[in-house]
């Protein structure tokens, strides 16, 4: 269980991480493709850097941040074959870290980081008036669509993947 809680806490480490790098340094609309339609159409391209060297300092934290996450998917599966996990436990490893992980995305990012804390309207201005009057954040459909559906499907066929793999 204390793995488990490790690999959440670095799981969510990372996708802050990727955050970061995505927003504040590379700058890369391609990147924001989760974002409302409306965020969408009013972000301008950014041509130039924020400083002289930033999208090398914003790729080279997404790489890392990329291999954090396939670090704690590795180590989970590694851990449970070394353990002897079944079925049950590899599911309830895997929903545990995607839950805590969409949790903490909808409080921290959607409406922390977004709606209280403006860090996405601070390098991107024009999107102000879009984010104004909101209570909670966007796609709160999507959110609980992935939190209650999507995760869940996808925690079961990984668990059942590696309980075939390790014969239990």
């Amino acid at each position: 269980m204390l793995l488990t809680v490790f690999g959440t806490i670095v799981f969510c480490a990372a996708i802050t991480l990727m955050l970061l790098s995505a927003v504040a340094f590379i700058q890369d609309e391609r990147f924001f493709s989760s974002a409302p339609k409306e965020v969408q159409e009013v972000i301008q391209p950014r041509e130039n850097e924020l400083f002289y060297g930033a999208k090398a300092i914003g790729w080279t934290l997404m790489v890392f941040s990329i291999l954090m996450i396939l670090g704690v998917g590795v180590i989970s599966v590694w851990d449970g074959f070394r353990c002897g996990f079944d079925f049950r436990q590899f599911f309830l490893r895997f929903v545990f870290i995607f839950t805590v992980y969409k949790i903490y995305d909808m409080v921290c990012f959607d409406y922390f980081l977004l709606l209280k804390l403006k860090f996405f309207q601070y390098y991107y201005p024009e999107g102000e008036g879009v984010m104004d009057n909101r209570k909670y954040g966007f796609n709160i459909k999507s959110q609980l669509l992935k939190l209650f559906v999507i995760f869940p499907a996808v925690s079961a066929l990984a668990a059942w993947i590696c309980s075939a793999m390790s014969g239990k």
